[in-house]
């Protein structure tokens, strides 16, 4: 049962696929131990923030902040990314020829296990892996001819890689050999050229390889397996998620004969290296991934350990700050040049920029005589769901007033690339006014969006005096209605959208190219807008894609995206958090409503989605990602499908059934925003029981979703009845061991042959979290466990999951 501790130093934590992963898990206490929790408590409760806590030898002070002779120096910083998992190590059983999935070695011991490999060449154990000096002439591991691919695999740790080393020629391989010298399946790495090859040889020769540019990353696992007929080869970063690289046909051998396993290395000159492989045969289970909080270090006389503690996902998300508007959000994420949201405050004499690429603040400039006019920077409600207040502007005549300027720079045309994306949001009773204008320093360019004297959408080109109007042929013909709208130009695809639709498809704007003077609410001391104007934003178009798409951002603004489902959401506030990307198990997900306005952070808003889902938000405990579960994850578990099944003799000491209280529910009041309140309640629970309320404040669309919503919990919990909450195993002596790692959150599983007292022979049970605690030779796990019948529901005419007010209740 190996441990497996992996830093990633120097890696970016937003940038996970692209970390280069260093085992320092022999500087682990494994007496000691590594302790991490996950999860929840109960079903009732918020998972929390995952930690791993763990202790490092520090005698050479390579763990020392800030000591340039560590070999990972500058990297032993706060944040650094961390990776654990526990790889287990096959145990051989029965007579040969054996499976080779049975070939298991963690290289651990002082030793050679001579039962298992023949060497050669100076190869050996060392530093708990296998070393093949890769050094003139040829090292090697060979095992005995005794093994079997057959429905199969042979699977290793890449770990160390050579060097190119200067010479002629040199190569690592991994073989499963037939009986017939030279006829073989082959992992071949070529050091000189980087070439990682798959080959299937005849004679030591594949005519046709597969040939990939080998990444200690991507391929630091290698796998070879047989399945079905098919012979695979494999690749992992962590030793468990294969990528296939090639396929072939099982050649007749593989049933015919039984095989020897080598690993080699050879080099016909030039520096020698050493190659290694580790962790062979393993299967490997991660169990935390996340960044270290600081690296503490203590002493006891002269020796030196650090430690540490680690946090998963939850903790960067619980640290950001709070989110803008939605609209805010979607154009922050989009990576702006300008973002000019014009909400400081009536008190302010200028707008700043929030794109971060350091453009100028726009002062706030006269035009006409001094003093005339108007214009308050956040002062007037924005679009009905942004909750912020924008800029209105006040002058006393086109030209007798106040707008917005400056030059942005001689940097702004070398950001803007090829072509430029603009768009705004504007609201007016006053025609032939302008909302935004660009012009080179020179007025040799001038591109002005305006409003046209009937009120519709215009750009208005100058050059060398001469004006060209350019009108939309489609879109509203009066945009100076008094309502908000949003209008948006890219000029890469010639698209413009008016109020979230497509009103011209084919509007060829000459290039605003090399200009860099903005206005906003005037255009050089005439046309001033009378009105509000507010989120004025330019993008670089050069790409097909730049953030969430135009086309949302008036229904972000209008409507707060009501009406799309919970898992859209979820995807969009990890977006807005800067997460590509939410892993959503389900397919049970309601309608939301608006979370639009500002005020709050992205997992507050994420939580408020789980809650009213009645689902489940977590850190993924095998990459840098986020899990969400809907409702429906835990509907009538099979018992085909549990996870693992123990009996009560195998569980440690500390098993409690429990009945009280805790969770009992037999009255709800809920309520959505701008919906009913409304109230559900079961007499008999409140009769038997008291009266046990919680208020439940949801984000669904309608009434009757909120109302399903209070029944579910009602019925759920009005009678939680008995359950196991914590049910504790020594994980490392079971057979089951692998399924017993498997099991996350909302797995469940089975314990069987309780004592005579219990009220059943067994009781199924939902993980809602653990606690374990991972030393040398032992795997204590502790997991936090809730009644999983509390999650069936009816199904017309089965014969377990029909009959309501007994078995079972009615999802929503």
């Amino acid at each position: 049962m190996p441990l497996l501790v992996e830093m990633g130093w120097g890696g970016l934590v937003l940038a996970p696929t692209t970390i280069a992963w260093t085992d320092i898990t022999q500087y682990v206490d494994v007496v000691q131990g590594v302790v991490i929790t996950r999860g929840a408590s109960d079903e009732l409760s918020e998972t929390q923030p995952g930690t791993a806590t763990l202790t490092l030898d520090n005698s050479d002070g390579r763990f020392t902040p800030g000591n340039s002779s560590s070999p990972y120096a500058p990297f032993v910083r706060r944040n650094a990314p961390i990776r654990i998992s526990v790889a287990v190590i096959p145990q051989r059983t029965g007579s040969a020829p054996y499976p080779m999935a049975m070939l298991g070695d963690d290289f651990d011991a002082p030793r050679l296990d001579t039962s298992l490999w023949t060497v050669g060449g100076g190869a050996d154990v060392a530093g708990g892996r296998m070393r093949l000096p890769c050094v003139s002439g040829t090292s090697f591991f060979r095992s005995v001819r005794e093994w079997s691919l057959t429905g199969s695999r042979l699977t290793a740790k890449f770990a160390t890689a050579p060097a190119n080393g200067g010479s002629a020629s040199a190569s690592v391989s991994m073989y499963i050999h037939s009986a017939t010298s030279g006829t073989r399946l082959r992992w071949h790495y070529n050091p000189l050229n980087g070439e990682l090859r798959a080959l299937n040889e005849v004679g030591g020769n594949d005519a046709s390889p597969t040939v990939l540019t080998y990444s200690p990353i991507s391929h630091a696992w290698l796998r070879i397996r047989e399945s079905g007929g098919t012979v695979y080869f494999e690749t992992s970063s962590t030793g468990q998620g294969w990528t296939t690289r090639r396929t072939l046909p099982r050649p007749a051998w593989v049933t015919a004969d039984t095989h020897q396993v080598e690993f080699a290395a050879f080099r016909s000159g030039g520096t020698g290296d050493s190659v290694e492989f580790d962790l062979v045969g393993a299967s490997v289970r991660p169990r935390f991934w996340g960044t270290v909080n600081e690296w503490p270090i203590e002493w006891e006389g002269l020796h030196s350990k650090v430690s540490i503690t680690a946090t998963d996902l939850f903790k960067r998300f619980n640290k950001l700050p709070n989110l803008r508007s939605m609209v805010g959000e979607e154009i922050i994420v989009g990576r702006p040049l300008l973002y000019y949201p014009l909400t400081e405050g009536d008190t302010s004499t200028s707008a700043g920029d929030l794109s971060g690429t350091g453009a100028p603040a726009l002062p706030i400039v006269q035009a006409g005589t001094a003093g005339s006019g108007t214009l308050a920077l956040g002062s007037t409600e924005g679009p009905a769901e942004t909750g912020e207040q924008v800029a209105q502007f006040t002058p006393v005549s086109a030209t007798a007033g106040k707008y917005l300027t400056a030059d942005l720079g001689p940097h702004f045309p070398d950001l803007m690339g090829n072509y430029l994306a603009i768009e705004a949001w504007i609201q007016t009773t006053t025609a032939n006014r302008v909302i935004l204008g660009f012009h080179r320093t020179d007025l040799s360019y001038q591109l002005l969006m305006s409003l046209s004297s009937s009120g519709g959408l215009q750009f208005e080109m100058i050059s060398d005096g001469f004006t060209t109007v350019f009108t939309p042929t489609g879109g509203p013909s009066n945009l100076a209605d008094g309502n908000w709208h949003h209008v948006a130009y890219d000029e890469r695809s010639h698209t413009l959208r008016i109020d979230g639709t497509v009103a011209d498809s084919s509007l060829f704007v000459a290039s605003v190219h090399d200009m860099r003077v903005l206005h906003v609410g005037g255009y050089r001391g005439t046309r001033l807008w009378s009105g509000a104007i507010g989120h004025v934003a330019a993008f670089t178009s050069d790409s097909v894609s730049f953030g969430p798409s135009q086309a949302t951002r008036y229904d972000a603004g209008m409507n707060g995206h009501a009406g799309e489902s919970a898992d859209t959401r979820m995807l969009r506030l990890a977006y807005y958090a800067g997460l590509t990307s939410v892993t959503v198990l389900g397919n049970t997900h309601d309608a939301m409503a608006s979370q639009g306005p500002a005020g709050s952070t992205a997992m507050a808003r994420m939580r408020e989605v789980e809650s009213t889902e009645s689902g489940k938000l977590y850190a993924e405990r095998d990459w840098f990602g986020l899990a969400y579960q809907s409702r429906d994850v835990r509907y009538n578990p099979s018992p085909d499908a549990e996870t693992f099944t123990i009996a009560y003799a195998d569980l440690e000491p500390g098993v409690k059934l429990a009945d009280d209280d805790q969770k009992l529910v037999n009255q709800v009041e809920a309520n959505r925003p701008n919906g009913a309140t409304q109230r559900v309640a079961s007499t008999s629970s409140i009769d038997a029981f008291g009266l046990s309320p919680q208020p439940l404040t949801i984000l669904k669309n309608n009434d009757n979703s909120v109302l399903d919503a209070a029944n579910w919990l009602i019925s759920r919990f009005a009678d939680p009845g008995i359950e196991l909450r914590s049910v504790p195993i020594e994980a490392a002596t079971m057979p089951n061991y692998l399924d017993i790692l498997d099991a996350d959150i909302s797995a469940y599983f089975t314990v069987y042959d309780l004592p005579a007292q219990a009220p059943s022979t067994e009781m199924r049970v939902t993980v809602e979290g653990y606690t374990e605690t991972i030393k040398h030779n032992s795997h204590q796990i502790e997991f936090n466990t809730s009644n999983t019948g509390r999650d069936t529901v009816w199904i017309l005419d089965d014969p377990d999951y029909s009959q309501l007010d007994q078995t079972t209740r009615l999802a929503y």
